[in-house]
């Protein structure tokens, strides 16, 4: 298996939506997941877990690009108590998964002599400056993460950056908007930041379309990827278009269903 779109975390919420998107594309994709992906025919859906890095070098080897999606998620309610109540574990968790997991996909990289990689980071990176209202919040802004899970994109996004520089990896970290869980959608409603962070299935699809598509990208760079914001705009969207094509095509609620 050779020259293929490999996407890890693509039976999650996000995951399926950019399989749908590179499938729709005529891109041949690959998906590797704890479960089955839907979408995609058996010997396309490989079940398996980035604990077995083994396994997973040969499975990236000759991959024409790697989406990282597979980790730990921060699905706690919002607005949520102090910080120490966030739910996840850090220990058994968010190491294993978030940090150890993308160490792995890395490796994998370039052990398997894959050229792009896209790793998939979060607003939450930038928490403390949309807190503090200096938006729109741009790529290169310093990080203020929300907490533990934040934290942890932190971590994605300098060891992507460190890969980049020391093994010729061309790596897009995309700090993604907001795609809700089932459930969620008063939640979003009533927060002041949700419906102009959303992204949506339709434009998640078009965002690693473009970002696996496009040619003559720089070495490492910080991306968003939103739908339209429905009132503000919060992330600075302009590298996103520079960089990889991608212009968002909905708006809050639009897709919301689909997830």
């Amino acid at each position: 298996m050779t020259d293929h779109i490999l996407v890890t975390g693509s039976a999650g919420r996000v995951g399926q939506a950019a399989v749908k998107g590179l499938v729709a594309a005529g891109l041949p994709v690959v998906g590797f997941d704890m479960r089955p992906t839907p979408g995609l025919p058996v010997d396309r859906s490989i079940v398996g877990t980035l604990a077995d890095g083994t396994r997973f070098d040969k499975i990236a080897a000759g991959a024409r690009c790697i989406i990282h999606l597979a980790a730990t998620p921060d699905d706690a309610r919002y607005p949520r108590g102090p910080a120490p109540d966030d739910a996840d574990n850090f220990e058994s968790e968010l190491v294993p998964n978030n940090i150890v997991g993308t160490y792995r996909v890395m490796e994998a990289a370039r052990k398997g002599g894959v050229p792009r990689v896209i790793l998939a980071s979060t607003g939450q990176v930038i928490f403390g400056q949309l807190q503090a209202g200096r938006i729109p919040v741009r790529g290169d802004t310093p990080p203020e993460p929300r907490y533990l899970y934040a934290c942890t994109k932190v971590f994605l996004e300098a060891l992507g950056r460190a890969y980049s520089r020391e093994h010729g990896i061309e790596v897009m970290a995309v700090r993604l908007g907001w795609c809700p869980r089932p459930g969620q959608e008063e939640e979003i409603r009533q927060s002041d930041l949700g419906p102009d962070v959303y992204l949506s299935p339709a434009d998640a699809g078009r965002f690693f379309v473009a970002a696996v598509t496009v040619a003559n990208v720089p070495p490492f760079s910080i991306l968003y990827a939103t739908s339209r914001p429905a009132k503000r705009l919060l992330y600075d969207l302009s590298e996103t278009t520079r960089v990889t094509g991608y212009v968002p095509q909905e708006t809050w609620p639009t897709g919301l269903s689909d997830y």
